[in-house]
């Protein structure tokens, strides 16, 4: 797997990071594709960019006000024809959850998007939260 691939994803996930931090849901959102589909922690189903951000939009307006996405990036893998699958796991800080997603990504150097994105909770060995 190229370098610039791995790079890309992890550039998308900062870019992620970012508009979290600052509570815009639309630089949030940009990670995503216009078609995006989006499975939340609780098994909700966005269809598109639009749904992402307004979802998002409401989420930095209350209960994630003020609070910061740290991604950590556990698995790129390539696909060929310009799709990745990827494995992340991101706290949310102060005091939110930490969760697992699996995420297709298209495109290539001159851009990616994330086309289908699969969240959920982390639990540790003994089912609590971490």
């Amino acid at each position: 797997m190229a370098d610039s691939e791995v790079d890309g994803v992890r550039a998308l996930w900062r870019s992620m990071a970012e508009g979290w931090r600052l509570g815009d849901a639309e630089a949030f959102g940009a990670a995503f594709a216009d078609d995006v589909e989006f499975v939340t922690v609780r098994g909700e189903e966005l269809r598109g960019r639009a749904a992402v951000v307004a979802g998002h939009a409401r989420l930095f307006a209350g209960p994630f006000k003020g609070t910061r996405l740290i991604p950590e990036i556990r698995m790129v893998r390539s696909f060929g024809a310009g799709l990745t699958l990827v494995h992340a796991v991101t706290v949310i800080e102060p005091g939110g959850p930490a969760t697992h997603a699996q995420a297709l990504v298209a495109g290539n150097e001159s851009g990616r998007r994330i086309v289908a994105f699969h969240n959920m909770t982390v639990t540790a060995p003994g089912g609590e939260q971490k």
